[in-house]
């Protein structure tokens, strides 16, 4: 079945200018694109934007956990080690799998509203957190969070949660081409620095992907220094991540970008969180220096127990907003640069080729945006990508299509029922908290 969007902007994160056309779209895929001169061709629906619409690439949180919807608002601000230690950990004792599988839902519900087609999530109890993303058709890029900790029955717990998470990514790499698994050794302080040798190894030797925090706070910078007895630069070459593929690093607050000058770090990518960083007072990375730098740059949310929002518009403004405020520079952090961040370079980063612009051939994962709002009036061709990503937000969305397929429309969902999802959220809310 094909879907004709007729009179509309199309922008994405390498158009410097919008075009006004039309787009065809055709069995999960964008067939073709018209000028808006061009006679539209027959298709079986037809999205008339009437020069009023605008259409993008869905959005790609690089960094989530999506259960925590479910301790949104816990330990409100503290900094981070107080904020884990005394109210997120105990709080996770608590999480079944049962509570994750609705957790997760209700987050893909938040973020299909918001315009993401994809998340990158980090957590436990991921096959439940894998069967809420297909049964949702929403594409993911999912890692068992691999912690040390005592061991159990002889095996211990970093062992335990690395056969986790190789076993998530035997039965769940690739399903239904809306899934990646990634290894996801949670962060310097959580995993020994043997153990990470050995995960990055793995990794390699396996060809999959890896997803770490690193250098979110200053404490950590001086954790790697004081604890590890090493600069975190050396720790990024002699674990192996320097050169080890498809490496993404949250955060990465307290990176130097002059690592960039000594180190080969094409290959990792940074998923930069402006809003959690600001909110636990974790400081902000350097962006605008990282943009002249051979390395990847996306965006992410962070868990909504740290935002609190799933809102990846909300990123894209702050991210822009926030890095010209600290380097008293209009000009740093580009609006091209941040819808680029927030839609090409987390697919890439995942492993999802030809998606996050929009091209021929290329995977119908869209965002519909209704222009005939007041903040858009003076929006044209030229200044599109400044008035989207200043002046609109997620609440503009009409529609998120994956696949060619709404899941999302006019306030509708496709395929999930949103009551039974916010009823059992809630009992999985009060059940933690009692």
């Amino acid at each position: 079945m094909a879907t004709l969007f007729k009179d509309v902007y199309i922008l994405d994160g390498e158009r410097e200018r919008a075009q006004l056309g039309h787009l065809l779209v055709s069995k999960g895929r964008i067939q073709s694109i018209f000028e808006a001169a061009a006679a539209p061709p027959q298709a079986d629906k037809v999205v008339d934007g009437g020069g009023h619409t605008a259409v993008l690439p869905g959005f790609v949180n690089a960094h989530t956990h999506a259960a925590m919807v479910l301790l949104r608002g816990l330990g409100e601000e503290a900094p981070l080690m107080d904020w884990l230690q005394k109210k997120i950990w105990p709080a996770e004792a608590k999480l079944t799998p049962d509570h994750i599988y609705w957790g997760t839902t209700s987050a893909i519900l938040e973020m299909l509203a918001t315009g993401t087609t994809c998340f990158a999530d980090m957590y436990f109890e991921m096959e439940g957190v894998a069967r809420a993303a297909l049964g949702a058709g929403i594409r993911a890029a999912l890692c068992r969070g691999i912690v040390s900790g005592p061991p159990v029955d002889g095996v211990s717990k970093i062992d335990r949660s690395i056969e986790e998470n190789l076993g998530l990514f035997d039965r769940w790499h690739g399903r239904e081409g809306l899934l990646t698994v990634q290894l996801g050794p949670h962060a310097p302080y959580t995993v020994p620095f043997a153990d990470m040798r050995r995960i990055v190894e793995i990794a390699k030797g396996r060809g999959i992907g890896l997803h770490f925090h690193f250098l979110e706070t200053e404490w950590e910078f001086g954790y790697i220094r004081d604890e590890l007895k090493m600069t975190p630069e050396t720790y990024l070459r002699e674990t192996g991540l320097a050169d080890a593929p498809g490496v993404v690093l949250a955060h990465g607050v307290w990176m130097d970008p002059t690592w960039a000058d000594s180190l080969d770090l094409s290959r990792l990518t940074i998923a930069h969180n402006p809003c959690s960083n600001m909110k636990l007072g974790s400081g902000v990375m350097p962006l605008d220096t990282w943009l002249d730098k051979n390395v990847g740059l996306a965006l992410g949310t962070d868990g909504a127990s740290s935002n609190n929002r799933l809102d990846m518009w909300g990123e894209m403004r702050s991210a822009a907003l926030l890095h010209k405020g600290v380097t008293r520079s209009p000009a740093g952090a580009p609006a091209l640069d941040v819808l680029r961040m927030a839609t090409f370079e987390g697919a890439r980063a995942f492993g999802f080729a030809n998606k996050g612009l929009i091209r021929e051939g290329w995977v119908a994962d869209l965002v519909l945006v209704d222009l005939d709002q007041p903040h858009y009036i003076g929006a044209d061709e030229d200044n599109l990508v400044s008035f989207i990503v200043y002046a609109g937000t997620s609440a503009d969305i009409r529609g998120t299509m994956i696949n060619g397929k709404w899941l999302y429309k006019d306030g509708i969902y496709s395929g999930l029922d949103k009551d039974e999802i916010l009823h059992k959220t809630r009992e999985a809310r009060k059940a933690i908290m009692e």
